[in-house]
């Protein structure tokens, strides 16, 4: 599709960002010697969740990560979500209760395919993950976006891609 492979196995991603983590080819992830799946967690306040991937005795503080498979493109950049998502918005807030904590909380966009310059929040479809995901951007949860790679046989971590959270 477009110029090139789509990923829209929404579950993929998740192993292929934990497995460039764990290789070290995520700049600001890299160097923690422990990667978990699936973590759950039950912040005091917040309404207990699973989130992708943990991150242990590291560089850096621990860390919790969710993963978000970016497909939509729009006006050159990848978007997310593509349908209103209350359970993206959940997941944002465990990341927050993470930082709030004293934890790193990290929002890591899947850019799926291999159009789009950078990455936004989908405005026009959800603006409430759109505002809760700047909310929780000033509070401390780190937003990244990486690319991913296909070929015909794999899907691997590819360059880091710019994060455009600039309300329309």
């Amino acid at each position: 599709m477009g110029s090139g492979w789509v990923g829209v196995h929404t579950g993929r991603p998740n192993a292929v960002m934990a497995e460039g983590i764990a290789a070290g080819l995520i700049p600001g992830l890299a160097g923690y010697r422990v990667l978990r799946r699936e973590v759950a967690y039950s912040p005091a306040g917040v309404e207990p969740g699973r989130l992708d991937l943990g991150l242990w005795d590291g560089p850096r503080p621990d860390a919790l990560v969710e993963v978000k498979n970016c497909t939509l493109l729009d006006s050159d950049c990848l978007r997310f979500p593509d349908a209103v998502s209350l359970r993206g918005r959940k997941h944002l807030d465990l990341l927050a209760a993470a930082v709030a904590e004293g934890r790193r909380g990290v929002m890591l966009f899947a850019l799926n395919r291999p159009e789009g310059r950078c990455f936004a929040p989908a405005w026009a479809i959800d603006p409430g993950y759109g505002r809760r995901l700047l909310e929780v951007a000033d509070a401390g949860v780190e937003v990244l976006a990486v690319r991913l790679r296909h070929g015909p046989r794999r899907i691997e971590v590819g360059e880091g891609a710019a994060v455009d959270l600039t309300m329309p």
